[in-house]
């Protein structure tokens, strides 16, 4: 039963409050805590569960207790005061997923110095860009990524054994993680006072619409998604459960869950340091992982190669799926639980900006309203907002959703401009995203706001268009972006990736297309491509296809 049924003036089904057009969260919200004076690790580590192994390295078996980890945190925390760094002072970490990535966030955040991570495929240049951005004092990276820091003039600490560097003979390292850990704490450290309102992470957006900006998360926005985190899950009267980080840790995605959110509850955590579709599948039946967090794309190579996987895999341990980063179709989702018996889809919907919360479907019931992004997340609110008339309306109407609740970002970076755009001055975020709530409280997300095509003044969205012509059986993943033209403004144009064999040509999708929809949302132009760029989340990355598209006119 919702806990919205004590509130007369909200509709306990959708959570729409007519009054003052807000729609209102349907789960029961978790405590915050009350003490202000808390940093987020402490928070974690003060938890008590049951759980005795935290982490553990895919490739290489490598265990970590949570013991371990709380000593381990201890000990680099206290080094990182030895060697200068402070409260309020910017760490860079530059490394892969791996079984410290955690141990280097919880250490930093501790202390009330701000952890600030970035993409281990970005160029030297966009990683000097961040770094002259957010000024970190100082930088953890692997021996492999060392060369991506070296114009930086930045101290550096090697997350790799001692052996493995020695022969280098640069001044810029300092130590490496493996030392910070063996050392024991000293005592005449004293540590400055975090509070929750201090800054805790400093992550950059994927800039799919426009420049990369750093988003400034507290330690109260993480301690609020840690908690949903946790409730979301019911991981704590459960026994023990296994996930397997497929995501990397240095996305929203990737961070809340595995190296913040989940060590919270007493899972165990399998680490890939890159994905591989083979090491995930066959650690799954090693692990006795129960639960496979990914992205769309993936899940659709699951469904593709169903047979040969389930012949080749033992996966009779997986129990849930959990999916990120764009809607899923209802023939996706049926495909998928129609060839993994037993295995129930979650889907999850949050930003950066949000701490990576906003809405979730959490049990198989919900899983089935197929399409949508969940129910809102506890303790969050929305509104559906008209993007011409700021008028903010009511169930199963399509405007901008706007969030609002206790793990929404302080603001951009030294980005006054981006932050009054995004954030307005009662704590209302613009997500971007064109949505609908339904009489039941389920978001339906139709499109990104500033992805639409403008066709004669018609509003095209391109996931609509995508959706369709992933129904075609000779077509494996395909983008759709506006493509300019001088009288009609912008017309739909199809990048499409066939299916090995396959000879589709750019006549037979367009007609495909057109006997579908209305007019003025044709496809007018198909290009063919190896693969769609997509950024961690599986977002596609449009503003490449866009500029690859128009480089040639």
């Amino acid at each position: 039963m919702s806990h919205l049924t004590n509130m007369p003036e909200i509709d306990s089904k959708s959570g729409y409050n007519k009054s003052n057009s807000t729609f209102y969260s349907k789960r029961k919200p978790p405590p915050l805590p009350s003490n202000e004076t808390l940093d987020v690790t402490t928070f974690i580590s003060a938890r008590a569960h049951h759980g005795k192994v935290a982490y553990i390295d895919a490739s290489t078996g490598q265990r970590l207790t949570f013991s371990d980890v709380w000593k381990a945190v201890e000990s680099v925390s206290s080094s990182l005061s030895e060697l200068g760094i402070r409260k309020g002072d910017v760490v860079l970490l530059l490394s892969p997923n791996s079984i410290f990535f955690p141990i280097v966030c919880l250490s930093v955040m501790s202390i009330g110095a701000i952890i600030t991570t970035t993409n281990p495929l970005n160029l030297n240049t966009e990683i000097n860009k961040q770094i002259k951005d957010s000024k970190p004092k100082l930088a953890f990276t692997t021996l492999e990524l060392f060369s991506k820091l070296r114009d930086s003039n930045l101290p550096v600490v090697l997350i790799t054994p001692n052996e493995k560097f020695l022969d280098t003979t640069t001044t810029k390292v300092v130590t490496t993680l493996e030392e910070m850990m063996s050392r024991k704490p000293k005592n005449k450290i004293t540590k400055e006072r975090v509070t929750q309102d201090d800054t805790a992470t400093l992550l950059y957006s994927s800039g799919t619409t426009g420049a990369s900006k750093g988003v400034i998360s507290s330690h109260r926005n993480l301690i609020a998604m840690v908690q949903t985190v946790i409730g979301r899950f019911n991981l704590e009267v459960q026994q023990q459960q296994t996930f397997l980080c497929t995501v990397p840790m240095f996305h929203i995605y990737g961070l809340v869950a595995f190296a913040t959110g989940l060590i919270a509850s007493g899972a165990t955590i399998v680490v890939l340091s890159k994905f591989e579709m083979h090491e995930m599948l066959s650690s799954i039946g090693t692990y006795n992982v129960s639960y496979l967090p990914l992205v769309p794309p993936i899940l659709v190579a699951l469904v593709n190669n169903a047979e040969q996987i389930r012949a080749k895999y033992d996966l009779t341990s997986l129990k849930w799926v959990l999916s990120g980063g764009a809607p899923l179709s209802k023939e996706l989702t049926e495909g998928f639980m129609e060839k993994y018996p037993g295995v129930t889809i979650m889907q999850g919907y949050g930003l950066t900006e949000s701490t990576g919360i906003g809405a979730s479907t959490d049990n198989i019931d919900e899983s089935r309203r197929y399409g949508t992004a969940g129910m809102l997340s506890s303790n969050m609110e929305a509104r559906i907002v008209d993007p011409e008339t700021g008028e903010a309306l009511p169930v199963n109407r399509t405007g901008e959703l706007w969030l609002k609740g206790p793990t929404i970002m302080k603001g951009y970076f030294s980005n006054a401009e981006a932050t009054a755009s995004t954030l307005d001055s009662t704590g209302w975020l613009r997500t971007g995203d064109l949505c609908y709530i339904d009489e039941d409280g389920f978001i339906f997300v139709v499109d990104r706001l500033k992805e639409l095509i403008k066709y004669k003044g018609y509003q095209v969205p391109p996931a609509e268009l995508e959706a369709l012509l992933l129904t075609h059986p000779e077509i494996d993943d395909c983008a759709v972006i506006p493509f300019p033209d001088k009288d009609v403004g912008q017309f739909p144009m199809a990048y499409v990736v066939r299916k090995n064999g396959s000879n589709l040509s750019d006549k037979e999708i367009m007609d495909f297309v057109s006997k579908q929809v209305a007019p003025y949302k044709r496809i007018r132009r198909v290009a063919f491509i190896g693969s769609v760029p997509k950024n961690p989340s599986g977002k596609i990355l449009r503003k490449d296809l866009i500029q690859l598209a128009t480089s040639k006119l």
